[in-house]
């Protein structure tokens, strides 16, 4: 999804929202740094196959997924990470590893870890590796409708 497409999804539902832009950067920790965002508010998108599945594990930058957590939360009986191979061609006009957390806009589950929805708003990854978006926790969530579960962990 290209930024723009993402943008104006937010702008048709009426969604306040703001954009950051910052330098290139690839990593979790170093958007946030490179963004002045906390690790904390910064919620990276991990992908993972459940039985199979595609998915979005959807969490603060400074966590990893705990994948047995997770498993159970879903109540799959098989999980693992994607590989980059695996999800390449899902996300068309977004750079590899910066699609936005909107499973739903791809048919796929999104599980959000409990931690994000402690804050008020949420930032993450617009489809590009310099720029951003901002916005409200709960207006995330009542759009993209995540399975809120525990299955994060600091790394």
């Amino acid at each position: 999804m290209p930024v723009q497409k993402l943008k104006d999804f937010l702008d048709s539902n009426n969604i306040e929202y703001v954009t950051i832009r910052h330098s290139p950067a690839y990593t979790a920790q170093k958007i946030a740094h490179s963004a002045h965002v906390s690790g904390k508010e910064l919620a990276k998108t991990v992908m993972v196959k459940i039985d199979g599945v595609m998915s979005m594990a959807v969490l603060p930058a400074p966590y990893k997924v705990d994948l047995e957590a997770l498993r159970e939360a879903s109540g799959g009986e098989t999980i693992s990470l994607a590989t980059e191979e695996e999800f390449r061609d899902l996300f068309p006009g977004c750079d590899l590893g910066a699609m936005p957390p909107f499973g739903n806009l791809y048919g796929m589950d999104v599980y959000a870890a409990e931690k994000l929805a402690k804050d008020e708003d949420i930032v993450f990854n617009a489809g590009s590796h310099w720029e951003l978006i901002r916005m409200k926790y709960r207006d995330f969530e009542r759009l993209v409708k995540p399975k809120l579960v525990k299955f994060a962990e600091l790394q």
